[in-house]
């Protein structure tokens, strides 16, 4: 179980760093298509974490239901 929340941050972290530097990338080129990848950038920014953290506390409820058994 402690695996799977390392690996998960892990992912999480490399993507957030990936959703940053394209979202600074995206707010320098000047295209009209870009400001579309750019919102979808900083929203991925914030549902990810999120998304994350749902899977934590299933990982946590999965692991409470493991001892009941």
């Amino acid at each position: 179980m402690k695996k799977a929340k390392q690996v998960l941050a892990i992912v999480g972290i490399c993507l957030l760093v990936a959703l940053y530097g394209s979202t600074l990338v995206f707010a320098i080129i000047d295209d009209p298509k870009t400001f579309t990848f750019l919102a979808a950038a900083i929203a991925a920014t914030i549902i990810i974490p999120v998304m994350l953290w749902v899977m934590g506390i299933f990982l946590r409820l999965a692991k409470k239901d493991d001892k009941e058994n």
